[in-house]
């Protein structure tokens, strides 16, 4: 199913804090990435599912960019290393859905990993018109929405 699937949305019980500079960051790289999907890690600390950093990675994809990404694992693990050395830990994942809404696919829920955020950025000519945050159910069937509070700043 695409993101533009009718889902029956449940409530996951978690909130992600997002810094304003993180939110910035994430709406900026969706914004200059478009019409493609962007992707990049949410850093930051897991204990307390707050965002301070987000690190934009590249979409590899070569064909199909708009609709789905790609990116080299060990460039993902260089990054998450480098995150770890500052003292920053990897929250989740953002990814952004051009001319689409904000909703997780099943390629999303697929990709997943369990206790992990995954903010998806819906993303138009004029801008960034949503941000959901998603995690992973237990039984991987489907995935809730997660409560998004960001600063004020």
């Amino acid at each position: 199913m695409s993101s533009l699937t009718k889902r029956d949305v449940q409530p996951s019980g978690t909130t992600l804090a997002l810094d304003a500079d993180a939110l910035g960051a994430l709406r900026a790289h969706a914004e200059e990435g478009y019409p493609h999907e962007v992707v990049g890690i949410l850093a930051g600390d897991r204990a307390s599912h707050r965002v301070t950093r987000c690190v934009a990675l590249v979409n590899e994809r070569a064909t199909d960019a708009a609709r789905r990404y790609k990116v080299n694992g060990l460039i993902v693990m260089k990054a998450e290393q480098r995150l770890d050395a500052e003292g920053l830990e990897v929250v989740g994942y953002y990814h952004s859905h051009p001319d689409h809404p904000a909703m997780y696919s099943d390629t999303d829920r697929d990709l997943a990993l369990p206790n992990m955020s995954y903010l998806i950025a819906s993303v138009g000519a004029d801008g960034v018109q949503d941000i959901k945050s998603w995690r992973l159910r237990d039984d991987r069937a489907e995935m809730e929405l997660e409560a998004l509070a960001t600063d004020a700043g």
